[in-house]
């Protein structure tokens, strides 16, 4: 059978219910996956988002996983986060979750992990699975066992194992959930925090019904924002689709970019793990560097993706990471994403002041944040603004990023959608406008 490539990108596998990716692609899939490890009898964990279509292909991926004599640990409905956790907390051989992250309804996909929660990228190991799961394989002599387990409540206590609440004020926050997974573990953290949460869209429905699971985009924030002022309340938090991105509003209404969470995350970081190396992606504002600088730290500036995050994490044992889009890493959490962990510190710094005066010193540059072009050769239009702006210092790990002294500009291919993605950061907003009108206008005239 052959399997649609377009399905297999650079941090997992994901394409549209049932069209590019279905029941035999997850069968093939959960094969593909336990031939790569070459485990006799792997342990693995197998998890699902709530899309409409993932219990169908979660069944699928089992089938196929005990076909090949693997074992499963089946933790069912589950967050990505949570799903990491029981791969690396519980010592398992790997695992696989059903999801598509923060894409609409009709999406669906794969994410894999090794032992330890350690994530494939196309580099290690996607672009393997891919040529195996076209191929035919015998079948086990003897099928795996499958095995419920739920980890929900140790995954909860899990973190807050080394972050404490006692001193945390009775705050009011609204939290948004958009129908999807971390719906499910939002009442078990209020078990434990002495905040009065406001739920939004805390019923799981994989339609999502009330707006699609990517906080990355504003408008799928007003109703969280109109929460916030209604309600008076200290701050407003939303996850995406699987759970591993959290985004921040503050009492005003006001979005804080991922960015500036990792820059104040740093510094409380800092203070208790001196000399220690954080990582932030390419796209994220200068101030993140200059907190870390500032707080005695290392800063490590890597590109972008969850999978080649971690792995630069490992191998140079960096306490923290954080990405522009809300990821973020930490290395008491198996090197995975903590958004949990982040809630907690964001909530033990918001009990001490506004949440907007806090974020006040860190909003010292004007971000473009990022743009979309669709451009007919994205290679083409990176070596059209390398030849444009060659007086400037050009950093090439994720597309290119070039900088200047008042201002830098990054441009890059998206690794999951057809856009070139541009980010312009100033010192002053004048400028900020002025370089974004220049290079828009290189870009549009591709």
């Amino acid at each position: 059978m052959k399997i649609n490539p377009e399905i297999f990108r650079a941090y997992d596998i994901r394409g549209v219910y049932p069209h590019s990716l279905n029941e035999e692609t997850a069968y093939r899939v959960g094969r593909a996956f336990v031939k790569f490890l070459d485990k006799p009898k792997a342990t693995l964990v197998i998890a699902r988002d709530n899309r409409l279509s993932s219990p169908a292909l979660h069944r699928s991926l089992i089938r196929g996983v005990v076909d090949m004599g693997a074992n499963v640990i089946d933790i069912g409905l589950s967050t990505t986060p949570m799903f990491y956790f029981a791969v690396a907390h519980y010592g398992y051989d790997g695992g696989v979750i059903v999801t598509a992250s923060h894409n609409p309804a009709q999406y669906n996909g794969f994410k894999m992990v090794r032992e330890k929660a350690i994530s494939l990228s196309e580099e290690s190991g996607i672009r393997e699975i891919q040529k195996l799961a076209g191929l035919e394989f015998q079948a086990a002599q003897s099928s795996g066992k499958v095995i419920e387990k739920s980890v929900l409540k140790d995954y909860a206590d899990f973190n807050f194992k080394n972050v404490k609440v006692d001193n945390l004020k009775p705050l009011k926050i609204v939290v948004d959930t958009a129908n999807a997974v971390s719906g499910m573990v939002i009442p078990e953290i209020s078990k434990k925090i002495p905040c009065k949460i406001d739920h939004l869209f805390e019923r799981s429905d994989g339609t999502f019904p009330n707006h699609p699971p990517d906080p990355l985009r504003e408008e799928n924030l007003k109703i969280l924002k109109k929460e916030i002022k209604d309600k008076k309340a200290d701050l407003g938090v939303a996850f995406d689709g699987d759970g591993d991105r959290i985004l921040f509003v503050d009492e005003k209404g006001n979005i804080i970019s991922g960015d500036l969470i990792t820059a104040m995350l740093s510094s409380l970081i800092l203070k208790n793990h001196p000399g220690e190396k954080i990582l932030y992606d390419i796209r994220s504002s200068n101030i993140v560097r200059e907190t870390i600088e500032m707080a005695g730290g290392q800063p490590v500036i890597y590109r972008i993706g969850h999978s080649f995050i971690k792995e630069k994490m490992r191998k140079d044992n960096i306490i923290f990471a954080g990405e522009f889009s809300g990821h973020y890493y930490y290395r008491g959490h198996y090197f995975c994403e903590a958004p949990i962990f982040v809630l907690l510190k964001i909530l033990k710094e918001a009990s001490k002041a506004p949440f907007s005066q806090l974020v006040k010193p860190y909003r010292k540059y004007f971000h473009s944040g990022e743009i979309n072009f669709k451009v007919k050769d994205k290679m083409a239009s990176l070596r059209k603004l390398k030849n444009r702006y060659t007086d400037g210092r050009p950093l090439e790990i994720d597309g290119l990023r070039i900088d200047y002294d008042d201002w830098w500009f990054l441009a890059r291919p998206s690794n999951t959608e057809p856009f070139l993605r541009l980010v312009i950061e100033a010192k002053t907003k004048n400028m900020m406008e002025k370089k974004k009108r220049e290079l828009s206008s290189l870009l549009t005239k591709n």
